[in-house]
């Protein structure tokens, strides 16, 4: 991916689908029915604190889209005393970034602002170019000993180049010059929000924020390009999608001493009116001499009039939830949680000429337990239900022309949300006089109308909802600390995601009709992530780090006919790459060196390949040798 693109796995194979929920302080970045796998590029870096990841469904508490995880960013607080950090990075590759943060507290009021500047040109590769500005301010002013408000305004400002993925001859060479000349992502995404917490006693508190989301999104994007083997011409689009989202969330939790219970209740509600578009762009295309393959696309021309989507809709979302925790024993906690959420929105399909509304609804619950063995050692256990409804650029999207059947519907009306069904156990041991810890769950996700995009002879995208899906697999982490120098971390998944019940196609010319059976693609059965921290006693404030990570050979496509299995690091097939981490920090300077992808290893951050004979596979590559350097200066004031 090129700028802040990425894709996400977690219960799931890698993947851009709407299966997972990010949140800023607990938040939505977007509103369920507009889900964007690049979401965190609407997000602030330097504004965060930590980062809270959970993993399975949690529809019980966050809502739809967390079925396979919810990632909550949790942003900084004023500090007690003043502090500002200042800091610059780059790299060889014309990277560049001007971070900072500060604030501090006076008397009742305190202050805390964080953000960059940060732009590539002419980079490792044509065309990734981008420039992102972000800045957040976070305020809080203490009302009395009870009562806390906090105001957050969050600016996000990303103009950046797209970069098409490459055919193999041009990948394997790594002859990274552009293959096309239009390809852009913009966007800008404001949010705010004002929370208002009381604690009304040691036993019982609420909190009420109301939050204002605004984003414009504007994308050329690279993965829309349609081509037919041998032609000279080739077709792609613009995309414009804007909403403007307000919304309230209102929670709260109180304790009883009888069997150490907490409960919890809540609701949420958005309204957010939308509005989108797409319409095709003329291309020509420079075929490669077998003309199998194309060398480069060129833009030629606008073509507002071949619309391929124009809607307007207004979505509400409405969410009740609650949950309640006890212990009958003294080392066991259950939870049983219940939420219920209702996406409606009303619509205008500016294409057909329709106009309407449709609604998606389900009660989610999620039960678990805990139990303490004591001297660091646990067991767990929890079921849970998860949904996600289709996203509105779905339903609305005009069916590619190699898929239209006389009478059948060009849109996407009767796509159905997708249900999950979540059980899993696992547990946690520390020993060693807790110089070793270590935990592993074994989880069972079973989906069902799982929405899936489908690659057409052409290059264009069909939508389908797959009857039945598997996956199933061993999480798994370990952390080593043998002495106040060394750590070692190990953490990781041995997962299947596989179709069960799957109707590919009803046509008769297709060779490959039902994919019952078949591993999805982009699914490697491992993911490992390694790392060694050391911190030596005789050079105070120095810092190394070398992190390994790997996944294993996985398919292409959805027949099962292709694999990634290029060898990496150690000369191991699938993805192998080693990065390293250097720091040294004095009086408030602090130097650092990153070299990702130490052994300048040729390996992709995604590729795809339709079920076709005829299809190639699209090669997205990962960087290569990337030496990144910074400094950092951080001053603080003192306690009074």
């Amino acid at each position: 991916f090129t700028g802040e693109g990425h894709s996400m796995s977690i219960r799931q194979p890698l993947s851009t689908a709407n299966y997972f929920l990010y949140m800023e302080d607990g938040v939505p970045v977007r509103p369920m029915g507009l889900f964007n796998h690049n979401g965190l590029i609407e997000t602030n870096l330097m504004m965060i604190n930590s980062i809270e990841v959970v993993k399975g469904p949690v529809s019980s508490i966050y809502g739809p889209e967390a079925v396979g995880g919810a990632i909550n960013l949790i942003t900084n607080r004023p500090t007690a005393v003043p502090t500002l950090k200042v800091g610059l990075q780059g790299d060889q590759f014309n990277f560049r970034r001007l971070q900072f943060g500060g604030g501090g507290t006076l008397g009742r009021l305190g202050v805390y602002v964080g953000g960059y500047l940060s732009d590539q040109k002419n980079s490792w590769r044509e065309r990734s170019d981008y420039v992102k500005n972000a800045v957040n301010v976070k305020a809080e002013y203490q009302l009395s000993g009870r009562t806390r408000l906090t105001g957050v305004y969050a600016y996000n400002d990303y103009k950046g180049q797209e970069g098409l993925s490459f055919d193999s001859t041009a990948f394997y060479s790594r002859s990274y010059e552009t293959s096309q000349d239009f390809m852009y992502r913009n966007v800008k995404a404001i949010r705010s929000r004002l929370t208002l917490d009381h604690s009304w006693n040691a036993n019982a508190e609420t909190f009420v924020t109301a939050f204002h989301r605004f984003n414009d999104y504007r994308f050329a994007p690279n993965h829309t390009v349609r081509w037919t083997t041998g032609a000279k011409t080739a077709t792609s689009e613009k995309q414009r999608s804007i909403f403007n989202s307000y919304g309230l969330i209102a929670q709260h939790t109180q304790r009883f001493a009888f069997l150490n219970t907490k409960l919890l209740i809540g609701g949420t509600y958005d309204d957010t009116p939308t509005r989108y578009n797409a319409f095709s762009i003329d291309l020509a295309a420079e075929t490669r001499a077998d003309g199998r393959s194309v060398r480069k696309y060129t833009y030629l021309n606008d073509r507002p009039d071949v619309k391929l989507g124009d809607y307007e809709a207004k979505i509400h979302n409405t969410g009740l939830y609650s949950q309640l925790e006890f212990s009958p024993l003294k080392a066991l906690r259950v939870t049983a949680g219940l939420r219920y959420d209702r996406m409606s929105f009303d619509y205008d399909n500016f294409l057909d000429k329709k106009s309407g509304m449709k609604a998606y609804q389900q009660v989610s619950p999620k039960v678990g337990m805990v139990y303490d063995l004591g001297r660091g050692r646990g067991l767990y256990a929890n079921y849970g239900l998860g949904f996600a409804p289709p996203s509105l650029t779905a339903i609305f999207r005009l069916r590619p022309s190699v898929q239209q059947v006389a009478g059948q519907d060009p849109f996407y009306y009767n796509l159905e949300p997708a249900h999950f069904e979540n059980m899993e156990v696992g547990g946690w041991f520390s020993a060693l006089q807790n110089k070793l810890y270590a935990d592993i769950s074994i989880y069972r996700l079973n989906g069902r109308n799982e929405l899936l995009s489908i690659r057409q002879v052409d290059n264009s995208t069909d939508y389908q909802s797959v009857g039945r899906t598997l996956h199933q697999g061993v999480e798994f982490g370990l952390t080593y600390k043998p002495s106040a120098e060394w750590l070692i971390r190990v953490g990781g998944a041995n997962a299947l995601h596989r179709f069960e019940d799957f109707q590919l196609s009803v046509r008769q010319a297709d060779v490959v009709k039902n994919l019952s059976g078949k591993e999805m693609p982009s699914a490697p059965r491992w993911i490992v992530n390694t790392e060694v921290f050391y911190k030596p006693r005789w050079l105070k404030g120095f810092r190394a780090a070398a992190e390994w990570q790997r996944l294993t050979p996985f398919y292409l496509n959805q027949i099962n006919t292709v694999r990634y299995d290029d060898r990496g690091a150690f000369g191991v097939p699938g993805v192998s790459v080693i990065n390293t981490r250097l720091g040294y920090e004095r009086k408030g300077v602090e130097l650092f060196m990153n070299v990702l992808n130490l052994t300048d290893e040729l390996y992709i951050s995604s590729a795809s390949r339709g079920n076709n004979a005829n299809d190639r596979t699209n090669f997205s590559p990962s960087a290569p040798r990337t030496v990144g350097f910074g400094v950092q200066y951080t001053v603080a004031g003192k306690a009074r």
